[in-house]
C-alpha cells in the first residue's frame, strides 16, 4: 500500500515552523466549551484527533468521540454528542469503521466534514494463514471480515497514509478559520514531515528480521506489515471480538512452526488470555502492539506509542 500524498505542503516550511502544542487531551464527550480556541473540532478517534491537534495547534480545540482507553469499533454516542457533532465547527471521521458517528454525521449534517476515507484507500484484510486454507476454521474467519465489510480500516499503523490526512484537514480548518490559512498549512507540512521521519525509522528498523511473520491478536496491523514488507497473521478477523476457532488456532500454530515465529501479539485495549495462551501452548513468548486506536496513556501520543511498537516489533522479529 503506497502513500498518495501529493507534497503541495512543501517539507521547508516544516523546517521553519515551531509547532505549538496540542490543543486538549480527549474526552470522550462533546467539548463544554470554556477554550480561547476559534475552531471547535471533533474526531472520533484517537489518530485522527491527533491529526487535527497537530494541524490546528493552539488555534483548535479537538474533542474525541471515543473515550480515552476504549476500544473504539463499536462506540456508542450519547444524545449529547450526537447533538455536538451538529453543532462543531469540524468533524474529523472515518466512515464505514464506527456506525454511531456515520448516523450522528448524516443526520446532524455539521457545517465542515473530512472522512478519512476520502483521502485515503483502504484495502481488505488478508494474511498469511489465508492462503491456500479450506477448513471451516478459515471460513468463519473469512466470514467475521465479510460481515464487517472485508476493508481493513486501520490505515493509520502506516504512518505514511497518516500523513495523507494532514492537508485535507488543514484545508477543512481553512475554511472554517480563513484567517489562519497559513498557520494551518504549515503546521500540516510539519506534520508530514515528522510522520515520513517515522516512516524512515521503521523502513530501516525493519529492513534486516530473522523472521517477517507477524502473529496478532486481531487483523488490526495489515498496512503496516504491508509497508513494510512483513506479513501479517491475525487470530481473528477484522473484529476483534471474534473468538477464533480451534481449527483457525491449528492453522496459526503450523505458520509459527513453518516460520520459525518467536512470539504472539496481543493488544493494548483487548482481553491477552487468547493470545498468551496460544504462545504458552507453542512455547514461544507473548508481548503486546499497540493499535494505536485509541490512547491509554495520556503522556504519550501517536508517536510515542509508534515507536514502542517498533522497538517491540525489532526484539520479536530478531531485526539487527
Amino acid at each position: 500500500m503506497y502513500s498518495t500524498r501529493s507534497f503541495a505542503l512543501p517539507a521547508l516550511a516544516a523546517a521553519t515552523l515551531v509547532l505549538a502544542g496540542c490543543s486538549t487531551t480527549a474526552s470522550g464527550d462533546a467539548a463544554d466549551g470554556g477554550s480561547d480556541a476559534s475552531v471547535q473540532v471533533l474526531a472520533s478517534f484517537y489518530p485522527l484527533q491527533y491529526v487535527t491537534e497537530r494541524v490546528g495547534g493552539d488555534l483548535v480545540d479537538v474533542s474525541s468521540l471515543t473515550p480515552p482507553g476504549a476500544e473504539p469499533h463499536d462506540v456508542e454516542l450519547s444524545p449529547r454528542q450526537v447533538r455536538s457533532v451538529g453543532e462543531t465547527d469540524l468533524v474529523v471521521y472515518l466512515s464505514g469503521f464506527q456506525a454511531a458517528v456515520d448516523e450522528a454525521v448524516a443526520a446532524r449534517e455539521p457545517a465542515h466534514v473530512v472522512d478519512a476515507a476520502d483521502s485515503v484507500t483502504l484495502v481488505e484484510s488478508h494474511d498469511t494463514a489465508d492462503h491456500g486454507a479450506e477448513d471451516g476454521g478459515a471460513e468463519e474467519h473469512a466470514a467475521d471480515d465479510d460481515a464487517h465489510g472485508a476493508l481493513d480500516p486501520h490505515f493509520w499503523l502506516d504512518p505514511s497514509l497518516l500523513a495523507d490526512l494532514a492537508a485535507p484537514v488543514a484545508a477543512a480548518l481553512t475554511g472554517a478559520d480563513p484567517a489562519h490559512a497559513d498557520s494551518y498549512t504549515a503546521n500540516a507540512a510539519a506534520l508530514e514531515a515528522d510522520l515520513d521521519a517515522l516512516d524512515a525509522e521503521y523502513e530501516s528498523g525493519l529492513a534486516t528480521c530473522e523472521t517477517r511473520v507477524v502473529v496478532t491478536a486481531h487483523q488490526a496491523f495489515g498496512y503496516l506489515t504491508a509497508r513494510y514488507s512483513l506479513e501479517q497473521v491475525g487470530i481473528s478477523g477484522l473484529d476483534p471480538d471474534a473468538e477464533p476457532s480451534p481449527a483457525r488456532l491449528k492453522e496459526i500454530g503450523d505458520v509459527v512452526r513453518a516460520e520459525g515465529v518467536t512470539t504472539i501479539f496481543s493488544e493494548e485495549l483487548l482481553n491477552p488470555k487468547v493470545a498468551q495462551t496460544l504462545a504458552s501452548d507453542l512455547g514461544i513468548e507473548s508481548a503486546v502492539l499497540d493499535p494505536v486506536e485509541s490512547l491509554a496513556d495520556a503522556s504519550s501520543d501517536y508517536r510515542g506509542v509508534m515507536e514502542q511498537n517498533l522497538v517491540t516489533l525489532r526484539g520479536a522479529l530478531g531485526c539487527s
